[in-house]
């Protein structure tokens, strides 16, 4: 999957020629992980802005109650199925993605061939003491790649035209944002004209993952696609997100054949 067909105005953004299903309004990302990383790697070539989103039940649903969220995510030039309930409703809905494609094992796709391409990365978000963390185990796996940058994400709105400045001066490859999903994925969408960054991903709690605070899943939960529940027995106070997934669930039965319009 390459990006062919692109304007050739500077700096505007590939035609969106990968194949996609909505998912109540969210275009969802059909690509294989392999097609997804090889679309990244040609915006990093090309120089061509992308916020790539990696969605879960619990945003689409953020998207279904907020329409200002759903314009947002809409604005993305990349939306992967990151979560197991997007993944099922693909299919549910005869609709069915090549295969999950989460936001944890992107980046690491993509660190390999930064490695060997010297790729320039900057990182934003959590604090300071697992920022700095998840940055030095990065550069340990990946000795070949560049940490240009590396912030927490505990700033106030009127600081992001400092850090705006900082990320614009670093020049990087990839921009990885690790704050809520509430907060990261606007604020990426807010500034990424600004920014001008090839591929600017929101990554949530990978940073901690990286730093060793929170595990991954293992790989029994991962195939049962109980992920969630093993966040939920490191994380308790979580639950309320959590009740989110039956709600998404329900709401994809009941609603089939409204679920792929647009």
């Amino acid at each position: 999957m390459s990006l062919e067909a692109v304007s050739s105005e500077m700096g505007a953004a590939p035609i969106k020629n990968f194949p996609k299903v909505n998912i109540f309004g969210v275009p969802i990302s059909k690509m294989n992980m392999k097609q997804t990383v090889s679309y990244l790697t040609d915006a990093i070539e090309n120089r061509l802005p992308q916020h790539v989103i990696t969605a879960n039940p619990i945003m689409v649903m953020s998207a279904v109650e907020d329409r200002n969220y759903l314009a947002m995510m809409k604005q993305a030039e990349l939306i992967v199925p990151d979560g197991t309930g997007v993944v099922w409703a693909a299919g549910y809905v005869g609709e069915p993605v090549a295969e999950r494609v989460t936001g944890f094992d992107l980046v690491h796709e993509l660190m390999r061939i930064g490695d060997r391409l010297n790729w320039k990365v900057y990182m934003l978000g959590t604090s300071t003491e697992m920022i700095e963390a998840a940055a030095s185990k990065l550069k340990d796996m990946y000795p070949g790649i560049q940490i240009v940058g590396c912030r927490n994400g505990y700033f106030k709105e009127e600081q992001d035209a400092e850090v705006i400045q900082d990320i614009v001066h670093a020049a990087p490859d990839l921009l990885l944002v690790g704050r809520s999903s509430a907060t990261q994925e606007p604020w990426i969408a807010k500034y990424k004209h600004q920014l001008q960054v090839p591929v600017m991903m929101g990554v949530g709690g990978s940073f901690d993952v990286l730093a060793g605070k929170l595990k991954r899943a293992p790989v029994l939960f991962q195939k049962l696609r109980l992920e969630w529940f093993y966040r939920l027995l490191q994380e308790p106070w979580r639950y309320k997100r959590m009740l989110t997934l039956p709600k998404f669930a329900v709401k994809v039965i009941r609603e089939k054949e409204k679920v792929t319009k647009p």
